[in-house]
């Protein structure tokens, strides 16, 4: 049985959530967001906090019982706090600016890379820093992602796109010995 799957959920001041069928639907001040659970898994709430039960016992259902909690406590943290993620880009004439609805990169490329900013999210760029900030956890992953991807760092001199608490393994440069 998951360890994860039987902790409860604390509803955060603010946050509504609803149960209507296989949806499960949190709406907080910062935005709302909606989930199909399956049919194996029960959802409840019983005094301010979100209760998820297996019905069956299959050996998939052990796997979805601690996904579908995860993924609604991600939901209620992320309506009522938000998540960040924060990226850290290092090189000579490097430098990033939000453009309107876009993200404008200029990594040492002949042309800079534009990024279009996704719904629900929002960038900002102070100095040598990319915040990506927005209520969808798996969104603010995936966009911070695509960031890193555009230009991941080198392990000689550390110039690239990191993650601020990803830590990159630098290797020696050549030794001019006779």
């Amino acid at each position: 049985m998951s360890r994860i799957g039987k902790l409860p959920i604390e509803i955060a001041e603010g946050v509504n959530v609803t149960i209507n069928g296989n949806d499960v639907k949190v709406t907080g001040p910062k935005g709302e967001l909606q989930i199909s659970k399956d049919k194996s898994l029960n959802v409840k709430i019983e005094d301010g906090k979100i209760l998820v039960s297996k019905n069956v016992d299959l050996p998939n259902t052990n796997a979805l019982y601690g996904l579908t909690r995860t993924l609604i406590a991600n939901m209620v943290t992320g309506v009522s706090k938000g998540f960040e993620k924060s990226l850290i880009f290092k090189g000579t004439g490097y430098r990033a600016s939000v453009e309107g609805e876009s993200l404008v990169l200029h990594m040492g490329f002949f042309n800079p890379v534009d990024m279009k900013v996704p719904d629900g999210l929002s960038v900002k760029v102070v100095k040598n820093t990319i915040k990506v900030e927005g209520y969808d956890k798996q969104k603010v992953g995936q966009f911070a992602a695509e960031i890193r991807s555009v230009k991941k760092p080198e392990p000689y001199k550390g110039k690239g796109i990191r993650y601020s608490d990803e830590v990159i393994r630098r290797k020696a440069g050549k030794t001019a010995t006779k």
